[in-house]
């Protein structure tokens, strides 16, 4: 049987009679089964029940019944989202403080991927509560790095970002409070996006920060992510957040052309300049290229306030995050991983005038930001200012929260805007590097229009790692 990595070829591949759906879902364990002792990409898998599925969508398209628009897709839900299939771990020892881990109900992002016709796989790694670092010492799985084992896969999405590269699932759901959709995204050298703020509801989901947080699509390319978010968006009255937008709606533009389009271009590289991977620059400069040959207009421009924004983001999720763990935090010291609960409980230190300062931060800086789009359509920044760094150089214990290598997405967190991560080419060290596209609050098709019709003139997102078989 042919391999499928993409959701679109797979979809092709199904209409056609080429593949059903039982043997994408078999294909998708057998890689699991092949990879993921070296990966810890799963938690939990639900083999016999995603079987069972797969033959009942085999089935129901033979009868010509109306199929949803992922009918038969293989995919993985970060385990921090809730399903009925088993418990959600949130990758900790701890009880959920609000008890959601117990709950065998779908979250209502998974039950839409369901109702599309989704087939899930299984629940895929985080770092504890979403906050934590990569810990050897743990019990769960240690998520690696498909392209070099002995790197990070990002988080703290990091299951589905290697998942969706090696081919174990064809897309996942991912959440992103400051990076963890778009940072495993690039370091796995997929297509993540970080939709705008309460286009995605988030019920079931374990929080974070909750003015932070994002739920969000983990796929190939750009247009498997649109698919996703078609599944996915819309109001939920369960989600205070949850916004009603018609705005939203509609197709990206596949004419693989971005002709009066302007982009403004910020590389970002006054920030880390130490830390940064030596091939970025070029990378950056190569897609700005690929950018302008499709007709976009490439203007320098620079986010306002972005040292500012980017300190008030850690007082922000710092505070929510302590906020949601303090009373399981005096009960359950000993049970939460040692680089959780000295990044949590560093949220005991600030002050309420300290978050509302933040806050303060936060609204000029998208009122300054407004004004920025009234200029360009969209805005590029690099992802990372790296690729995947290496397990053994990394500090686990460490609460001031620095990777030691720079990130440019909380930025976009504190905002709400739209930002999607693509590859961009490879590191000294040969591994992925990565670019952001950010368009205006609900400009989520312009962003993946942009991310599409990029992807349409290069082939980095389809460079796989050597354990999936290199080029697809």
């Amino acid at each position: 049987m042919m391999e499928f990595k993409s959701i679109v070829d797979a979809l092709a591949a199904l209409e056609s009679g080429l593949v059903s759906s039982v043997e994408l879902v078999e294909a998708a364990l057998a890689t699991a089964d092949a990879v993921d002792g070296k990966l810890g990409a799963f938690v939990t898998r639900f083999d016999e029940k995603a079987l069972r599925a797969a033959k009942k969508a085999d089935r129901a398209r033979s009868a010509g019944v109306a199929v949803g628009s992922l009918h038969g897709i293989p995919v993985g839900v970060k385990d921090i989202l809730t399903t009925e299939d088993g418990p959600t771990t949130a990758q900790s020892l701890v009880p959920d403080p609000n008890g959601a881990s117990g709950r065998l109900a779908d979250a209502t992002a998974v039950q839409r991927l369901r109702s599309a016709g989704a087939i899930v796989l299984g629940k895929l790694s985080t770092m504890e509560y979403a906050v934590g670092m990569p810990d050897p010492a743990s019990s769960f799985p240690m998520p690696r790095n498909p392209w070099e084992p002995a790197r990070w896969a990002g988080g703290s999405s990091s299951g589905s970002g290697s998942a969706v590269s090696v081919g174990a699932v064809l897309g996942a759901l991912g959440t992103d409070t400051a990076a963890s959709i778009r940072m495993p995204a690039a370091f796995c050298g997929v297509t993540g996006l970080k939709p705008t703020f309460g286009l995605v509801p988030r019920t079931g989901c374990i929080p974070l920060a909750r003015t932070l947080d994002h739920v969000g699509p983990l796929a190939r390319s750009a247009r498997d992510c649109d698919l996703m978010l078609d599944v996915l968006a819309g109001h939920d009255g369960a989600d205070v957040d949850s916004v009603r937008s018609p705005r939203w709606h509609g197709e990206i533009s596949r004419t693989g052309r971005l002709d009066g389009v302007r982009i403004g271009l910020d590389p970002l590289d006054r920030y880390g300049t130490a830390r940064r991977d030596s091939a970025l620059d070029g990378a950056v400069d190569q897609a700005m290229r690929s950018l302008e040959d499709l007709g976009a207009e490439i203007v320098p421009v620079e986010l306002p306030w972005y040292t500012e924004v980017s300190a008030a983001a850690k007082v922000i999720l710092l505070a929510e995050a302590f906020g949601y763990h303090q009373d399981a935090l005096r009960e359950h010291w000993d049970s939460y991983s040692l680089s959780t609960r000295l990044r949590v409980s560093t949220g005991a230190s600030l002050s309420a005038g300290d978050y509302i300062d933040a806050q303060r931060v936060r609204r000029m800086a998208g009122s300054a930001m407004a004004g920025v789009f009234r200029e360009v359509d969209l805005i590029v920044t690099p992802t990372a200012g790296r690729g995947a760094p290496l397990i053994a150089d990394m500090h686990y214990a460490n609460g001031a929260m620095d990777l030691a290598f720079p990130l440019y997405t909380a930025y976009w967190n504190m905002l709400g805007n739209p930002a999607v991560s693509v590859p961009i080419g490879l590191s000294v060290s040969g591994v992925p590097l990565a670019m952001q596209i950010i368009g205006e609050p609900f400009r989520d098709k312009d962003v993946l229009t942009a991310a599409d019709a990029y992807q349409s003139v290069t082939d980095w997102h389809r460079t796989l790692p050597a354990m999936a078989g290199g080029e697809l």
